[in-house]
């Protein structure tokens, strides 16, 4: 086959979202060999940028922005920014945008994920949320002021921006309706330790507290304590950004992602779902999963890419393409560096690699003996090896593995 056979000219890929998976999904049908139009449709004005910057070095103030080093023109990607997607019609191969239809041969559907709000806070000056460029701009003169600063949700998000706050000078306060930090990350028995940092690091930490209500200048939690706040921070939760899907026939599940197969192709012909905003059926766990992590947005795109250079070639995608990565994701917070690979929800034992209470430690989750999931806080080698070990589906010796002067490698069966 010439190279110049290897995609069907004239296809029309639209990708809308112009995120992680938006922009690796573009590079990837480059990469690929897709020699088709690529259009990538951004509701965001600026052009396309990584997001975990956003909780540091930018709402800081080291840097003014993430964007992705990537030259559109030189990969001939027609980009499309400052539009919102408000429908799709299938039937028709058409999208709606408010500059007019735009039609598809192959659609990607990638975008993402929106914070959930705060009921009663709509509207309430001061109240902010961190999930754009723009929310990050808006926070930045509130650490530079060194404000005192209320944050709603003690998840991955609320005690980054509390790290960023604390660095920052601000007097912080952090609420969190769980017994303690992290309830949907993680069991208690491993959280429950993550508490201390908030402390150490000069933050107050309200657990088992529901907020009341959000005033200009305050947080009433239960109970009647108020908490002064010259700005509110709301980190509860994201879910899938899909609700412009309505109507078009598309499956979603229960969260709200659509319902991708093991390549990534959602029910609809000729339209494929990634990152955050899709969920995925995962034969390593056994079940569907929802990712909400950097990782998955910059790896399920080359799954998205071959198999539609694959139809192109009529050679369909190869068993080996199948998406079912080992979930991963990092966050720093209070001076420590927290890994994670795996999926723990089906363990039925858990290990501990040295004492919580100290400044690096692992916590491993077996399941019938079989490593498949590993969490780390300053132990980067036993996240490096942890991670190749759930995905081989390697069987640990418990005693050995629990021993943290022992390499992780070296307690495999």
């Amino acid at each position: 086959m010439s190279e110049n056979e290897q995609t069907a000219p004239g296809r029309r890929v639209v990708v809308v979202g112009a995120g992680m998976a938006g922009v690796q999904t573009a590079v990837a049908l480059r990469e690929q060999g897709f020699t088709g139009t690529i259009t990538l449709i951004g509701a965001e004005p600026h052009q396309p940028y990584d997001r975990p910057p956003l909780s540091k070095a930018v709402l800081l103030g080291n840097a003014e922005h993430s964007a992705f080093d990537v030259d559109f023109d030189a990969l001939s990607v027609d980009l499309r920014l400052g539009r919102e997607v408000g429908g799709l019609r299938a039937g028709e191969h058409e999208l709606d945008t408010p500059a007019g239809p735009v039609p598809y041969d192959v659609l990607v559907i990638a975008t993402g994920a929106e914070p959930v709000t705060l009921p009663g806070a709509e509207g309430v000056p001061g109240v902010h949320l961190l999930r754009t460029l723009d929310d990050a701009e808006r926070l930045r003169p509130v650490l530079a002021k060194r404000h005192r600063i209320v944050v709603v949700g003690a998840g991955w998000i609320g005690a980054e921006f509390a790290t960023a706050a604390r660095e920052a000078g601000c007097e912080v306060a952090v609420v969190e309706a769980a017994d303690r930090p992290l309830p949907g990350a993680l069991p208690a028995e491993v959280a429950a330790p993550m508490a201390r940092w908030y402390a150490e690091a000069g933050a107050e930490l309200l657990t088992g507290a529901r907020v009341a209500a959000v005033e200009q200048g305050a947080v009433v939690v239960e109970g009647g304590r108020r908490l002064p706040a010259d700005a509110v921070v709301v980190g509860i939760g994201a879910r899938p950004a899909t609700r412009w899907l309505a109507g078009s026939g598309i499956g979603l599940d229960p969260d709200g992602a659509v319902t991708a197969d093991e390549r990534l192709r959602t029910s609809l012909p000729d339209v494929y779902a990634v990152g955050d905003c899709a969920s995925f059926p995962s034969g390593r766990y056994g079940r569907r999963l929802l990712v909400h992590h950097w990782d998955n947005a910059l790896q399920g795109p080359r799954t998205v890419a071959a198999g539609i250079v694959g139809a192109d070639t009529g050679e369909g995608s190869q068993p080996g393409e199948i998406y079912d990565p080992v979930p991963y994701f990092w966050s720093e917070q209070f001076g420590r560096f927290v890994q994670y690979a795996g999926h723990h929800g089906a363990a039925d034992a858990l290990l501990r690699r040295g004492d919580p209470d100290a400044p690096a430690w692992s916590v491993l989750w077996l399941l019938d003996g079989v490593l498949v999931a590993v969490l780390t806080v300053g132990r980067p080698r036993d996240l490096a090896q942890g991670r190749r070990l759930v995905e081989v589906g390697a069987r640990i010796d418990p005693g050995r593995a629990a021993d943290p002067a022992v390499p992780l490698k070296a307690a495999v069966l």
